[in-house]
């Protein structure tokens, strides 16, 4: 490890410290969030091995310091005021993001290890990045990798925070506060139905095909400008369903519930599976993003990755 990089993250160590005992401690955050995972200031004392009456004064205390309420306390069980609410989602990403920067700096001085965060969709082609993940662990077995899967807007945020090191992002994305590599591997957008089903006859699906059918489409697929084009209309589209991994909605296919538009090789339609894949007429293919944020300080472990991730797509 370089002596600047040593330097950059001993600062941002002291910094995040130095925020944190100003605001909060990090044990009240921890706190806070144990009780509002169990609803209950009890059991979330029995979680802790600490005394309820202990507890409860911290928390007193928190809500005195940021001088907001942020428990309403009912007879059966504990829930959070707005305020709590927004305080849990700042208080995991202010922990997730401080547990790894320490990681980073307890990195060992024998060899390169650490974690790498990678946030990612659904797609077949990150199969690139699989590939250079085993390349590096080839040489490098203690560098351990942490997949968070999400869609386009969470993982942008998390890049942008901090909390991941990469991202990859079906194109089109708004990849303007991001530095990235186009992967080679492309993906084929198409419909997912059941091999009963009517559609499941033609070769491929046309927008007219969908039109009055029950339709289940992604999280993405609402943004996104290619299938809004192909579709030419969604008017008489009756999209009874969304979700954001391809996953849930195969589950809601096999029962009959609809078609969902997704993208190929992502669920199994082989064999003996109830589900077969037709792709779109005319044929759309995207691209992914292998994306970091702009100005990034990378850790010698994800800058060895990404060197290697250039090597593989090379």
């Amino acid at each position: 490890m370089s002596n600047t990089y040593i330097l950059l993250y001993a600062m941002l160590d002291r910094h995040i410290s130095r925020l944190y005992n100003t605001v909060m401690e990090l044990r009240e955050l921890k706190y806070f969030l144990t009780i509002a995972r169990e609803q209950s200031i009890s059991k979330a004392a029995d979680a802790l091995y600490i005394t309820q009456p202990s507890l409860s004064r911290q928390m007193q205390n928190l809500e005195r310091e940021i001088g907001k309420q942020l428990f309403v306390r009912g007879s059966k069980k504990i829930m959070l005021t707005d305020a709590g609410v927004l305080l849990k989602k700042r208080a995991e990403e202010m922990l997730a993001l401080y547990d790894k920067t320490r990681g980073e700096l307890l990195t060992s001085k024998n060899g390169i290890s650490g974690e790498i965060h990678i946030g990612c969709g659904e797609s077949y082609a990150l199969s690139t990045v699989a590939k250079a993940a085993k390349n590096l662990i080839d040489i490098a077995p203690n560098i351990r990798f942490r997949f968070f899967s999400a869609d386009t807007d969470d993982v942008l945020e998390r890049l942008d925070k901090g909390l991941i090191d990469f991202g990859v992002l079906v194109l089109p994305a708004n990849l303007s506060r991001c530095e990235y590599l186009t992967l080679p591997d492309r993906d084929t957008w198409g419909v997912l139905m059941r091999k009963d089903s009517q559609l499941a006859q033609k070769q491929d699906v046309t927008p007219q095909d969908l039109y009055n059918l029950p339709v289940i489409r992604s999280k993405h697929t609402l943004s996104n400008s290619l299938i809004d084009d192909w579709l030419e209309t969604d008017d008489r589209l009756n999209i009874v369903a969304t979700y954001n991994l391809i996953y849930n909605a195969s589950l809601l296919v096999k029962e009959g519930i609809g078609y969902a538009i997704g993208l190929d090789k992502i669920i199994n339609t082989s064999g003996d599976s109830e589900l077969t894949f037709r792709p779109l007429c005319p044929k759309i293919e995207t691209s992914l993003a292998f994306a970091w944020k702009k100005g990034q300080i990378f850790s010698p472990a994800a800058q060895k990755f990404l060197d290697k991730l250039k090597e593989v797509i090379k």
